[in-house]
């Protein structure tokens, strides 16, 4: 139970308490103040009756708490009906109060003083930006852990929502998993909440559910941390990257390294002057560059048909990109098809393949007439039995089994870098008849 939740309980009955001590001014002049007194003990009575639900939804039936609570509000009535006794009226008031100081002692009993931090991915394959962070969260005795997936949509070119994706059942074995409709932000008010993603609305190809855009999250927690799903070279960051909407309602922002947390504060203090970005954006690094580092081909786990392809063979990773495809696309799929061919003929390497996982979304949202052709060099690359087709929501096993990175530009080039391992960049001018000639 987050600390927050404890927190507005107590202060709820520190209220009630101090409406109590009104109540005990103004008794010698009930005759005169009647009608306000008895609206006072209503106020009071529905008060009770909310703490007690809040009590319920958290915990269920049966807290002394509750029970407490409930003899509390008999009270009230009680002292409704001594208004006009000054001997009953004094006698009542000082069962509310004894009362009183008990619901607050069993409300720090039963309501524990722990954090309760909430991890709000959306796509499986984005967890490893905020899985170090809930490793070590997880360690703290005094806090607790939820992992809550959201649910998101693919867009329609007219912004509208197309299906819902839910990959909850995506995540690691490890990963405990709480349903995004079994847990009540209204009720439990997390201590902090952690989120990857920054667009809200927008995003042109997906969007989370709006319930989830960071505008909202805030009114549920007093900590919103916004934690990029991508990393970049460590030499800055631009202002498309840096400004999305969930960095004006995020209490704080993760920047990979101080010269990228220094473009941070530049460009969001543009656009957001209203912004303290000196403080808000913290220079603390990427988990996504931590686990790069862990990952080799003895600790990750694959199929047991790529371990068959792969003995005694080089692997190469084939990283294809959103902006490298949009960029010039017919160029693109020319080069694709040069690369599938070469390795192809290849013995002693095999390429693994790993489109952007939002590659055929984007083609349908945005560029249509591309689509048809581009799931057909993907059934060309499937049918043919070229390579290894990595779909999977995890790029780490592909980081840890391959000996070397080809594909274009993209955050996967700054993580492969931190393996030590070779990288090579796609230049799609060139074609494999002019390199052989």
């Amino acid at each position: 139970m987050s600390r927050t939740t404890r927190k507005q309980l107590l202060s709820m009955t520190d209220t009630l308490i101090k409406a109590n001590k009104a109540l005990k001014i103004n008794l010698p002049k009930a005759f005169k103040k009647k009608e306000a007194l008895i609206q006072l003990l209503s106020d009071c009575q529905d008060s009770a009756i909310s703490i007690g639900e809040n009590m319920e939804k958290l915990y269920g039936d049966g807290t002394e708490t509750v029970a407490e609570l409930e003899a509390y509000c008999e009270s009230l009535y009680q002292m409704t009906l001594a208004l006009e006794n000054p001997g009953q009226a004094k006698e009542q008031l000082q069962t509310l109060t004894r009362q009183l100081l008990q619901i607050r002692r069993l409300i720090e009993k039963e309501v524990p003083d722990r954090l309760e931090a909430v991890f709000l991915p959306y796509k499986a394959s984005m967890w490893d930006s905020l899985e170090s962070i809930w490793m070590a969260a997880r360690e703290d005795p005094d806090c607790d852990t939820y992992v809550i997936p959201i649910p998101y949509y693919d867009k329609n070119p007219d912004g509208t929502f197309r299906e819902e994706h839910y990959e909850g059942k995506l995540f690691p074995d490890e990963v405990p998993i709480t349903r995004y409709d079994e847990y009540d932000f209204g009720i439990r008010m997390p201590d902090v909440i952690f989120i990857h993603n920054p667009y809200d609305k927008g995003n042109y190809v997906t969007s989370v559910h709006p319930y989830f855009y960071s505008k909202n999250l805030k009114k549920f927690t007093e900590k919103l941390v916004y934690v990029p799903y991508f990393v970049l070279n460590g030499e800055g960051i631009d202002d498309l990257y840096s400004t999305p909407t969930a960095v004006l309602y995020a209490d704080y922002v993760i920047a990979q390294t101080e010269k990228e947390r220094q473009d941070y504060i530049r460009h969001c203090s543009a656009l957001y002057p209203e912004g303290n970005f000196e403080k808000k954006v913290l220079a603390l690094g990427s988990p996504k560059l931590d686990k790069a580092r862990a990952v080799n081909r003895d600790n990750v786990t694959v199929p047991k048909e790529w371990l068959k392809r792969i003995e005694g063979r080089k692997v190469i990773l084939y990283n294809t990109s959103l902006n490298g495809f949009l960029k010039d696309s017919e160029k693109y799929l020319i080069k694709m098809r040069d690369v599938f061919t070469l390795f192809q003929k290849r013995e002693d390497a095999v390429l693994l393949w790993r489109p952007h996982p939002l590659m055929e979304s984007t083609l349908l949202s945005m560029r249509l007439e591309l689509y048809e052709r581009y799931i057909e060099l993907k059934e060309w690359f499937l049918k043919e039995d070229i390579g290894i087709y990595d779909d999977t929501a995890d790029m780490y096993p592909a980081i840890g089994l391959s000996d070397a990175y080809y594909g274009d530009w993209s955050s996967l080039v700054w993580l492969y870098r931190e393996t030590g391992k070779p990288v090579m960049i796609q230049d799609v001018e060139v074609r494999i008849d002019e390199k052989e000639g």
